[in-house]
């Protein structure tokens, strides 16, 4: 209920919220499984929206030396319409 209650403070003030999808580089294929801590802290930043019961998506937001890096825009309960529009402006 806290972290709904501190999403909800935020869509106070805007319509979307931002972040990376993953705190970390993406994995190569198969590298995630050797370390399965480093696999739970990659979901850091997607957790708390599905706690919190809010939509969200994932849209790509360019390419590091690393690889892809993806962008999460989240909006308030029932406001996928608002995430699709802001997802499909930044395609």
């Amino acid at each position: 209920a806290w972290v709904k209650q501190d999403f909800d403070a935020a869509f106070e003030d805007v319509d979307v919220l931002a972040s990376p999808t993953m705190p970390v580089p993406p994995f190569e294929l198969g590298e995630s499984l050797d370390d399965p801590l480093q696999m739970y802290l990659a979901d850091a930043n997607t957790v708390p929206v599905n706690l919190a019961n809010l939509p969200a998506i994932s849209v790509p937001a360019g390419e590091t030396d690393e690889g892809p890096v993806g962008l999460q825009l989240v909006g308030p309960a029932f406001g996928e319409a608002t995430i699709i529009r802001a997802g499909s402006a930044l395609a």
